[in-house]
Order: C-alpha cells, then sequence, then structure tokens
C-alpha cells in the first residue's frame, strides 16, 4: 500500500481536516481504483473531481470522438478537443489536474465480451452512459462480481441517482427489468449532468472511505425546474433477472 507524500498532504489538506476522513480514509483513496463508464457530461463532471479528491488509479472507458454540441455540459473539455477521442483529451485534463494519479484510458465501447477484463482490479464503477443496454451490461457483471455501482441519468431537467451495493440493495434491473426506449439525441442543459455528476463523485469517495451514509434502497430524482429533490424506496425484486438468480445460487451453496 503506498502512503502519501508531503506533497500530497498539502494538496489534500482540506478533506484530511474533515474529522471523518483525515490521513487513513485519504490513503485509502490513495489506494483505490475506479472506473468511470462514459466520459460525457455525467461522467466528466465525476471524474474531475474523483481526480481533485486524490483516487489514485481511475480507468475512464469511452468510445467516443468529441464534437461541438457535446460543450454545453461536457465541461471536461475545451474547443481545441474538437475531434479528438474523449479518453484522451480527458486523460490529458485530468494528469494536468493532478498529475499524482494514475489515468488508464480505454477509447472502446463496453460489450459483454469486454466487460470482464474492464472491471478486473476495480473496487467501484460510476454511470456516466447515455444508453440502457449498456448500463446493463455494467450492472449485470457489477451484481456478479460484488462491485459498488453508482448509476446515474439525466434527460432535460431531470437527474436521477441510484448506489448499488451488491448483495445489499436492490439493482438497477430490479427498478427497471428491460432496457427502456432509447433516445437519439438527448435533450439536456449542462448544471444537470453537472449536479448528478458531482452527487456520483461523493457517493464514490463515501463509499471507498466507509464514511456517511450511501444513497442505498432508494433513487434520488432531481426536479431542475422547480429545483425539488425526491427520495423514492426501492426494494429488491424477486423477479429481478440478476438478484434472484444471485440469491438462488446462493441458497444452492449452503
Amino acid at each position: 500500500m503506498q502512503s502519501l507524500s508531503v506533497r500530497e498532504l498539502e494538496r489534500y489538506d482540506r478533506q484530511i481536516r474533515i474529522s471523518e476522513i483525515g490521513f487513513e480514509k485519504q490513503l485509502k483513496l490513495k489506494n483505490s481504483r475506479v472506473l468511470v463508464a462514459g466520459v460525457g457530461g455525467l461522467g466528466g463532471v465525476a471524474v474531475l473531481y474523483l481526480t481533485a479528491a486524490g483516487v489514485g488509479s481511475i480507468r475512464i472507458v469511452d468510445e467516443g470522438i468529441l464534437e461541438l454540441n457535446n460543450l454545453n455540459r461536457q465541461i471536461i473539455y475545451s474547443e481545441k478537443d474538437v475531434g479528438r477521442l474523449k479518453v484522451e483529451a480527458a486523460a490529458e485534463r485530468l494528469k494536468s489536474l493532478n498529475p499524482d494519479i494514475v489515468v488508464e484510458p480505454i477509447p472502446h465501447k463496453i460489450t459483454l465480451e469486454n466487460v470482464d477484463e474492464l472491471l478486473n482490479n476495480v473496487d467501484l464503477v460510476i454511470d456516466g452512459l447515455d444508453n440502457f443496454k449498456t448500463r446493463f451490461i455494467i450492472n449485470d457483471k457489477c451484481v456478479e462480481r460484488g462491485i459498488p455501482f453508482i448509476h446515474g441519468a439525466v434527460y432535460s431537467l431531470e437527474g436521477r441517482l441510484m448506489t448499488i451495493i451488491p448483495g445489499e440493495t436492490p439493482c438497477l434491473r430490479c427498478l427497471i427489468p428491460s432496457p427502456p426506449p432509447e433516445y437519439d439525441i438527448i435533450p439536456v442543459i449542462g448544471p444537470v449532468p453537472g449536479i448528478i455528476g458531482c452527487l456520483e463523485a461523493l457517493e464514490a469517495i463515501k463509499i471507498i472511505t466507509g464514511i456517511g451514509k450511501p444513497l442505498t434502497n432508494r433513487i434520488l430524482i432531481f426536479d431542475g425546474f422547480n429545483l425539488d429533490f425526491t427520495y423514492l424506496p426501492i426494494t429488491k425484486s424477486p423477479r429481478c433477472p440478476v438478484c434472484s438468480k444471485l440469491s438462488q445460487e446462493s441458497k444452492n451453496d449452503l
């Protein structure tokens, strides 16, 4: 396990001063590895704050190339990055923000064939995706492998957040058993993925360090039109194609 350098003690001084964090929890952040799936409006914001907080190793996965119409919400980039692979531009930005961390850019689409490899040695996954087909691939594999998964989604002025702890909480398929209809283009204004992305980063920091209470067994719905935060309870579904299968396998092992 790596320790904290004098430079890092100065960099993270303000959060180390939080009594619930201190030196030991900051060290946990340094020795953790997070996968951010998608580095657009959601993932781009979340990964900036994870980088600033000192998460030691960050794997970013996105096959996309930056377009001009991304820039109303994907604030990790600038106009000079248009036409570049997102992961390459994002990795450059993250290393300029915090050269003490390791950034692993992977310019691929997440599929059933590569998801296992992408999740190797990962402590936690953050959802920065824009489609449920890929979200379900990650959700299913995270549940199978016992990796916490923080789900975020946005549409227009609405955002949603849900934290999944395999074996303890409902998973994404308990809430949505099968992929809903997808939009070719998702309308969105920048502050909404900014808010949800920040909350995803905060949830990740809490889970890694073990402080506070994560957003489990419920979903947060943010209404930007009225600035309302609503929490709805979620329970494990006995018909969930992922959780119910896992529960049955656990019973068979007894």
